[in-house]
Parts: C-alpha cells; sequence; structure tokens
C-alpha cells in the first residue's frame, strides 16, 4: 500500500534554527545555503515531492540578466545567482548547454526599440550584447525565418537542467543535517515564548526564524504571520515542446523583444533535447491548476513556425502550462522582519531559477544582520546527480546497464530504482518524471507507465493518478 502520510519530525514538536516554508527552487536553495551557514533547517513542503509548484514548468534559461530593470534586486539576484551557479555546477555534475541567444525584431517597431534594450544591457554590465548583421544570422540559425528587420546577439543565454539543480541544494543541506518534511500544508503559524510554530493539523514543528519561500500561496503564508503586504495573482504560462528532431533547427535561444509586462514567447532548444515554445502570459485567480487551451497551443506553434518555418513539420511531444508567482509589485520581494523573526521572500517570477542561489546567499546575509551569527560549515559535502542532459553521456550508454524502462527518453530502469531511493526519495509521479525523464517522451507514458507503476508502488507518498485523462490534438 502506499504512506499515506510522510515520516514524523524527528520529534512529536521538532525545534530548529530555521523553517524554510515551500521547496521551490528558491525554498531549496535557501534551504541549501542557511543550513551550510551551520544552523539547524528544516524544510516545509505541502506537496508530496519538491519542485511540484511554479518551480515545476519553466523555459529553464539560465539568465544573464540583460533585459532586467537597472538597479532593481531581480537583476542583483540574477546576476549573483548565475555566477555561483557556474561557479559549482561541475561538483554537483550539473549540465549546461551553451546556446547563447538572438533577440529578433520582426517589425520596424520592434527595431525601434532595440538601442533602448542594448543600453539597459550595458546598464546591467552585460556589454557584450551588440547588434548582428542579419546575414550573420542566417548563417547563425539558417532555417530562421527570411522576414527579420534586426536582431541582438546575446552570448551567455544558456540552458540548464531545471530540476536537477533544486535536488542538488536539496541533497547536499540533508547531506549536512538539514530535514525536508513533505505533504506539511501550513495552516497556523503562532509566535510562542519567541519560536514560532508552525503546524500542519495536527502536525507542529518550532522554529526560532520563518523564511516564507511559498510561491503561489505567498500572500496566504504571509497572512500568518501579519496583514499581507502584497497580493499574489499566478501568471499562467502555457508551453508547447517539440519533438527532438526539432533540436537541428533551433541551435539558440531565439527570444523576442519584450513588454514592460513580459519577456513574450521563446523558442529554445531544452537540455532534454527537444524545442520548447512558450511561455503565454495570463493572469488568474487559481493557484493549483494550469489548464492548457488548444487555441493558445495552436498559436503558439503558428508563432513558432512564422519564426522557424521548419517547425510547421515537426511533431509536437507535449503540452502543459506553469505558473508564476507575480505579485502586484514589479520587483522581488525579499524583506526581514526583526520583530517577527520572519523572512518574506515572494514574488520570484520565471528568473526564479537562476537567482535562486544569489536570493540563497542575500537572506542569509539577512538572517546574520538581524537574527543570528552564523557558523559556516568546512569540508562540503557535494552529491553528484545522474545526468539526465541529451548532449552528454547518460546512464543508458553505460555497459552493463539495466533494462530500458522508458524507450522514448531511454531511461533504465536503474536510474528509476535509484530516483525511488536515497535520502529523498521521488514522492510522486511527477517527482520521479522530474528526476528520471521517464514518462515525459513521444508516447507521454503510453507505453511505460504501467511497468513505472509498478516499480513504484508502496514507495511512493501520493498515489499515482488513475489511467485516463484529457488529450489535446494541436
Amino acid at each position: 500500500m502506499l504512506n499515506s502520510a510522510p515520516p514524523p519530525p524527528r520529534k512529536a514538536t521538532a525545534e530548529f534554527d530555521v523553517a524554510v516554508i515551500g521547496a521551490g527552487v528558491v525554498g531549496c536553495a535557501v534551504f541549501r545555503a542557511l543550513t551550510l551557514a551551520g544552523l539547524s533547517v528544516i524544510l516545509l513542503e505541502r506537496s508530496a515531492d519538491i519542485l511540484d509548484g511554479a518551480s515545476k514548468g519553466n523555459s529553464a534559461i539560465l539568465h544573464t540578466g540583460f533585459d532586467a530593470p537597472p538597479g532593481s534586486r531581480e537583476v542583483q539576484m540574477m546576476q549573483a545567482g548565475r555566477r555561483r551557479y557556474l561557479a559549482e555546477r561541475a561538483l554537483f555534475g550539473l549540465p549546461v548547454l551553451q546556446t547563447d541567444a538572438v533577440l529578433v525584431a520582426w517589425s520596424q517597431e520592434e527595431a525601434a526599440r532595440l538601442p533602448a534594450i542594448i543600453d539597459k544591457a550595458h546598464q546591467n554590465g552585460v556589454t557584450d550584447v551588440r547588434p548582428i548583421e542579419l546575414d550573420v544570422l542566417r548563417h547563425r540559425m539558417p532555417t530562421l525565418a527570411s522576414s527579420p528587420i534586426a536582431a541582438l546577439s546575446v552570448p551567455g543565454e544558456h540552458i540548464i537542467d531545471p530540476w536537477s539543480s533544486p535536488l542538488a541544494y536539496v541533497l547536499q543541506a540533508m547531506a549536512h543535517g538539514g530535514v525536508v518534511q513533505r505533504l506539511f500544508d501550513v495552516d497556523t503559524a503562532e509566535r510562542l515564548g519567541g519560536v514560532w510554530r508552525l503546524s500542519a493539523g495536527t502536525r507542529a514543528v518550532d522554529a526560532g526564524i520563518v523564511i516564507n519561500c511559498a510561491g503561489n500561496y505567498g500572500d496566504h503564508v504571509e497572512a500568518l504571520s501579519r496583514p499581507s503586504p502584497f497580493a499574489i495573482r499566478p501568471r499562467k504560462g502555457q508551453f508547447v515542446v517539440f519533438d527532438k528532431t526539432a533540436q537541428r533547427h533551433v541551435p539558440t535561444i531565439l527570444l523576442p523583444v519584450p513588454t514592460a509586462r513580459t519577456k513574450g514567447v521563446v523558442v529554445c532548444p531544452t537540455i532534454f533535447g527537444n524545442v520548447l515554445v512558450g511561455p503565454t502570459a495570463e493572469d488568474q485567480d487559481d493557484r493549483g491548476v494550469a489548464t492548457v487551451e488548444r487555441s493558445t497551443l495552436k498559436h503558439l506553434i503558428d508563432e513558432a513556425a512564422r519564426m522557424v518555418p521548419a517547425l510547421a513539420d515537426e511533431p509536437v511531444n507535449a503540452i502543459y502550462a506553469g505558473l508564476r508567482p507575480a505579485s502586484d509589485q514589479k520587483d522581488y520581494i525579499i524583506e526581514a522582519i526583526p520583530g517577527r523573526h520572519w523572512v518574506t521572500v515572494a514574488g520570484i517570477r520565471s528568473t526564479g531559477l537562476t537567482a535562486a542561489l544569489g536570493i540563497a546567499d542575500h537572506v542569509t546575509e539577512l538572517v546574520e544582520e538581524h537574527f543570528l551569527p552564523l557558523r559556516p560549515l568546512q569540508d562540503l559535502i557535494w552529491p553528484s546527480l545522474p545526468n539526465l542532459a541529451e548532449h552528454l553521456p547518460r546512464d543508458h550508454e553505460r555497459p552493463g546497464r539495466g533494462d530500458i524502462v522508458c524507450l522514448c527518453e531511454l531511461v533504465t530502469r536503474d536510474e528509476i530504482v535509484a530516483a525511488l531511493a536515497g535520502p529523498l526519495p521521488a514522492g510522486n509521479l511527477g517527482g520521479l518524471k522530474r528526476r528520471t525523464r521517464a514518462m515525459m517522451g513521444r508516447c507521454q507514458g503510453f507505453n511505460c507507465l504501467a511497468a513505472v507503476c509498478e516499480m513504484a508502488q508502496d514507495k511512493l507518498l501520493e498515489a499515482p493518478p488513475l489511467p485516463g485523462g484529457t488529450s489535446l490534438d494541436v
């Protein structure tokens, strides 16, 4: 039978220096940073696995911050996070697909905005953003449509694995004593005798400091401590994923001219060998469900084919939607509240994957400044993550490897077994997908779901969904 509840904390009421609420990419990075700073930290997640909220759906671009608002907290955190990621990713075995990017103007109106984008990039210290001649652009991307008006070269915009990196942060923290509690949906927070008591039903955790990294529920969690000074309204982004045969047509990230509201629809390779198109930017009230709509997905496919005509003949592997925790404020919201022993980290939008490590370092500085002295650990353990990137050797190429269970994505039985074990085994099928790529290929699990579920029997915190569901022919 399935595990009906996660294991209890190490005591009925456990006391920690810090409790981090929310195991998205930012919460995972903060959990790691504070643990490595020598504090006792627990990470509380409402779902059965990490990255089950906003962090499970993004474009996986490692941004340079060239187009972020100059002087903003967002650009500072992005660039700090990018530097740390590139400095440390080899220690975890995390891949980077060095694609660079081109930003293309398709009208005179868009072309007129390019000088301002260059100026913004230079203000942000990204001084290698420059115009690129159209004949050079076509040589670099021969399949591009013949109608661009002008373009910019944006070196340094790369593609990363959006799921293995947060998992690496959590595993490193756990290796140094950090505790993860899943299926812990915080419903009350009380300040008792100088300590926060966070409760989820009948279970409770005590912590001296609370870090709110709750993503799309950030204002709800904030309201447990004080009247929330911000409001979250999720912004839905729908995506289309083309088959691996499409990546030959898209060797670099193809960026649109951004607007004041959104970076626009991007066409880019993925670390897993596909081509991604999206996202849209649609405000909605529902925080838990991101639907996909046939007309919107068709528009994305048409837009991709307009820019790269060869994509019109490529099959679509998958469609999905993610929710970004957009707030009513233009910048990231990162604030220490000394009188409450509380740190707010909210409104972290699509750039959070890049910014996570920078945000984590900043939060650590706030904790030291306002609350506790730090005792940074020495001789760190660096867990090595299995490679999921298509351009690097994978487990199915290993001599003597086990059977291949997922034929579309060439996922071996050994990889699935490993993902269901260890210090943080997959808690649901989504977590298993993100750890292995199983069920993410052409058939979307049609051929391997039964075998995967049989292997995962009795090992998940959350029951797999029943067979069936809705498919869209786009």
